[in-house]
C-alpha cells in the first residue's frame, strides 16, 4: 500500500497557502511527477506545478495529526483542524484534505523543503487565488475546483 498523504489547507479570506515547485531529477523512471504525467523519456523534463502544504503520514500517526505537523515543518506555522474536506489522490496515494483554524505564526519556508532547496528542487511558498491555479498547475489538478469553492463560500 502506498504511502498516505495529509494536507493541510490555509484558507485566508479568498487565498490558499500554496508552494510553488520546480522539480528536475536525473532520469524520468525517479521523477514521480514524471509518472504521474506518463512521461517515459529518459530524461526528466523538470516540473513546474504548486501544492498545499502535506506529506506523509507516519507510521502510528493519524492523517489529522500529519497535515497539522507537516504544516509546522514546511511553513513554520501552527494550526488546528477545523474539518476534514476531501479524500483524494495524488500522484497515485491516498491524500487526506483537511482546513485549518486558528492559524498563528508567519508562513516562513522551514524544515527538509528549506534545507532541500535548490535550482533543480525548488520551493517557495506563496498565497493563491483560485484564478492562478491553472497558471501555477496546482497538482493534483482534480482539487482546483473543490478549492475555488472553498474559497468562493460554496463549501
Amino acid at each position: 500500500m502506498r504511502i498516505p498523504r495529509a494536507v493541510a489547507v490555509v484558507a485566508d479570506d479568498r487565498r490558499v497557502l500554496l508552494i510553488k515547485r520546480y522539480l528536475r531529477q536525473d532520469s524520468a523512471a525517479v521523477c514521480v511527477m514524471c509518472d504521474d504525467s506518463g512521461i517515459s523519456g529518459p530524461g526528466c523534463p523538470g516540473h513546474r506545478y504548486a501544492v498545499l502544504p502535506g506529506g506523509h503520514v507516519e507510521d502510528g500517526e493519524t492523517a489529522e495529526a500529519a497535515a497539522v505537523r507537516e504544516l509546522a515543518e514546511e511553513t513554520g506555522l501552527r494550526a488546528r483542524i477545523d474539518r476534514h474536506l476531501w479524500t483524494g489522490k495524488h500522484n497515485g496515494r491516498p491524500a487526506h484534505y483537511f482546513l485549518m483554524t486558528a492559524v498563528t505564526g508567519v508562513p516562513v519556508l522551514s524544515g527538509p523543503d528549506a534545507a532541500e532547496n535548490s535550482p533543480d528542487n525548488s520551493f517557495e511558498l506563496a498565497w493563491s487565488t483560485a484564478d492562478r491555479f491553472g497558471p501555477l498547475n496546482l497538482h493534483p489538478p482534480d482539487i482546483r475546483p473543490l478549492l475555488t469553492d472553498l474559497l468562493s463560500g460554496r463549501s
